[in-house]
């Protein structure tokens, strides 16, 4: 009788199986989960995700991989869309032998982000992801084989554009391994991952931090500010006036061309009052931390909102003739054209005073740290300002205060500062004062 018992006991839980389950599960035998999936445990205790499905009248078993570098859910997604192609008469099993024959890097990038892009938190960052590996990864890595791809190919890749474009290329790198970590736990290839940084790369290109000081965006300088300030008033349009706002509240260029009116409360403010309680409070989907941030309006930021036109259908403050969101290069474009003028006139124009290049949008966000450090401001305060984290995660967690109403004063003395007028900041300690 027992030389008639099967080799693997076949255990039927009562309930789908558990990602806890599968971590702890010993006792060999087939523990099945559903659509024909279920998980193969030896005596040896090796375990292998197996699918029992039929294709084109042809019952198989197709082996989905193993935990851990295939958990449960990935082998439900898998054996979910096994189920699918078969059911649509394609043929799974053939397309994992020809998967075992290679996949190019190209195809492996368009596979990782068919999966991976609804992550990212707005289109652009998705935008940016694809025209990287598109630009520079793709002529030297497209056609190659993932399982044949080394760190010398990684290197053909980064080493032309590490020094003059490092942020860039340090990106790409980071973007690279992403896509060949996808490829190995896909089975696509084995090793170690030739796009890794540390212990690999980094014994071959000089850190990031030592190279990228030119990539820093060229500021305005303080001593430019005034002048720069009254030559964009002058500046018509709806760009124009989103650069003024930007300004005024150094906010990035981004959180300004997606600001919808839902976000602003005035409070009390009109042209003719005081705007003290104006605030802008930006949801965490836009911001680039992930955190909501709230801005306290200056009265010309106020002013300034309260004198635009509102465009039926669109939600956008600053909208494109089209109603829709401004684009970025609009507003770099406003700052191209005002340095334009002043180099034909015979004058410099607004340059970044280390690097000599003219200053851009994001740049003013330089300008105003400057400006805070210099009037003495505090340093959480000044970073706050900017959405920056500051401090450790445990800090963070007992810092619940955004400074809302001491910014509001600080907002207002920038204001003030970009008008030219002179402000006196009173609530700063100067250390080292004669005793």
């Amino acid at each position: 009788m027992g030389d008639d018992m099967p080799r693997e006991s076949i255990r039927t839980p009562e309930k789908a199986l558990s990602a806890r389950f599968v971590e702890t599960v010993a006792e060999p035998g087939k523990y099945f989960d559903g659509q024909g999936l279920f998980l193969r445990v030896a005596k040896n205790g090796a375990r292998q995700w197996v699918q029992r499905i039929v294709i084109r009248g042809k019952r198989c078993e197709l082996g989905l991989g193993s935990p851990p570098a295939v958990p449960l859910a990935m082998a439900r997604r898998l054996a979910l869309e096994n189920r699918g192609k078969a059911m649509l008469g394609g043929d799974p099993l053939a397309d994992k032998r020809k998967a075992r024959e290679g996949m190019r890097f190209a195809d492996a990038v368009d596979t990782y982000l068919t999966a991976k892009l609804s992550e990212f938190r707005n289109e652009k960052h998705r935008k940016q992801w694809r025209s990287t590996l598109d630009t520079y990864a793709a002529p030297i890595l497209g056609p190659k084989l993932v399982s044949d791809i080394t760190v010398q190919d990684v290197l053909r890749v980064l080493e032309p554009i590490w020094k003059t474009k490092t942020e860039t290329a340090s990106r790409l790198r980071g973007r690279i391994e992403n896509v060949l970590s996808w490829a190995t736990v896909a089975g696509h290839r084995a090793g170690d991952n030739p796009a890794r940084w540390r212990g690999n790369l980094s014994e071959m290109l000089p850190k990031p931090a030592k190279v990228a000081k030119s990539d820093n965006q060229p500021a305005l300088a303080l001593a430019d500010v005034s002048r720069w300030w009254d030559d964009l008033a002058q500046r018509e349009g709806m760009a124009a006036k989103a650069l003024r706002f930007l300004t005024l509240t150094a906010a990035r260029s981004g959180e300004v061309r997606g600001m919808m009116w839902d976000e602003i409360d005035l409070g009390d403010a009109t042209l003719a009052t005081s705007a003290t309680r104006a605030v802008w409070a930006i949801p965490a989907s836009r911001m680039k931390n992930g955190r909501p941030h709230r801005v306290p309006l200056p009265n010309e930021a106020a002013a300034l909102l309260a004198s635009l036109p509102r465009l039926n259908g669109s939600p956008f403050v600053f909208f494109a003739p089209r109603g829709g969101m401004l684009s970025d290069m609009s507003i770099s474009a406003v700052m191209r054209r005002m340095q334009a003028a002043q180099e034909k006139a015979g004058d410099q124009g607004y340059l970044d005073p280390a690097s000599k290049r003219p200053a851009v949008p994001h740049g003013l966000r330089s300008t105003f740290r400057q400006w805070a450090a210099e009037r003495g401001y505090p340093r959480d305060m000044a970073e706050i300002a900017l959405a920056h984290f500051i401090g450790s995660e445990v800090e963070r967690a007992y810092q619940r205060s955004d400074m809302l109403d001491r910014r509001r004063a600080m907002m207002a003395d920038w204001s003030g500062f970009l008008g030219g007028q002179a402000v006196q900041v009173d609530n700063v300690v100067k250390l080292g004062a004669p005793g």
